[in-house]
């Protein structure tokens, strides 16, 4: 069900559609379906022409030999996936990638894309691809039959305020793409925010200005005790689309809330807001 103005953030489709799978006895149309969903997925909705597909892969999948994990890292793995998105990306950049296509969701932190980055000077490109879906939290999430789908603005796919902020600047809406309509062009769009662990903005990708890059934003921070980075104040605008809590009368569901909140209390908020039912409508710097 879609979640009111909440849906202005570009995630309705994907609150609306049920998880992909691949069981067995599945019929041939179910099956192709699982495949373009796969290719969809992985190849951050870039098209992808008949003579690029994989037909060995797919043949395998259709005949039951491989599940779907492993076709997922087969088209991770093939020429189509790192010509586009690893040998012409910079290594940030491709890394980031790999967590939205793989994982569905943005980075924790630095840590975390640094930690790929030495797989990949150690390893090399195919071990940073297993590293994503022999990991425990793709197991627990997809396991071998369900096709990876965008899940980094659910309370329950992600650690903090700050990463549910940054999964929106790697997907701008259900139809956004990897490679096409951004003014960052193949440029990193994390990195100097996972250094410094800077929320932001969260506003509808229809918006005036909103759309195609990361706007630029300087918050307001308070004076005296509290300032500087851990003081800046951002604007956070609620909506209830559903009651997770005993009381089935949620204090967001009749009108949208705003709240104004310190950086440093960013994560606690977040916390707070989805276990009493409240959906994130905007995320904006206070100026």
């Amino acid at each position: 069900m879609a979640f009111g103005p909440a849906s202005r953030l570009g995630v309705a489709l994907f609150e609306d559609t049920a998880p992909i799978d691949l069981w067995p006895n599945r019929s041939n149309e179910e099956v192709e379906t699982v495949i373009r969903t796969v290719y969809k997925q992985v190849l951050g909705n870039a098209y992808v022409m008949e003579s690029e597909r994989l037909s060995v892969p797919e043949s395998q999948l259709k005949r039951g030999e491989i599940r779907v994990r492993e076709f997922v890292r087969q088209v991770g793995k093939s020429e189509l996936y790192r010509s586009r998105f690893f040998d012409s990306a910079p290594r940030y950049r491709a890394i980031e990638l790999n967590f939205r296509h793989f994982l569905g969701r943005a980075p924790l932190d630095l840590e975390e894309t640094r930690a790929h980055s030495t797989i990949l000077d150690t390893k090399g490109f195919e071990a940073e691809i297993d590293s994503y879906l022999d990991s425990d939290e793709y197991q627990e999430t997809f396991g071998e039959n369900i096709v990876p789908y965008i899940r980094g603005y659910k309370t329950e796919a992600i650690q903090s305020l700050v990463q549910f902020t940054h999964l929106f600047q790697l997907v701008r809406g259900s139809s956004s793409s990897s490679l096409k309509g951004d003014l960052a062009g193949k440029q990193p769009k994390l990195n100097s925010l996972l250094i410094q662990s800077t929320p932001t903005p969260v506003i509808s990708p229809a918006s005036k200005g909103a759309a195609f890059r990361n706007p630029t934003f300087t918050a307001r921070t308070r004076q005296g005790v509290g300032s500087g980075d851990d003081g800046k104040i951002y604007r956070v605008e609620v909506t209830g689309y559903k009651a997770n809590v005993v009381n089935n009368i949620s204090k967001f569901r009749r009108s949208n809330q705003v709240f104004f909140v310190p950086y440093n209390q960013l994560s606690q908020e977040y916390q707070r807001i989805h276990k009493q039912g409240g959906a994130i409508a905007s995320i904006t710097p206070v100026n």
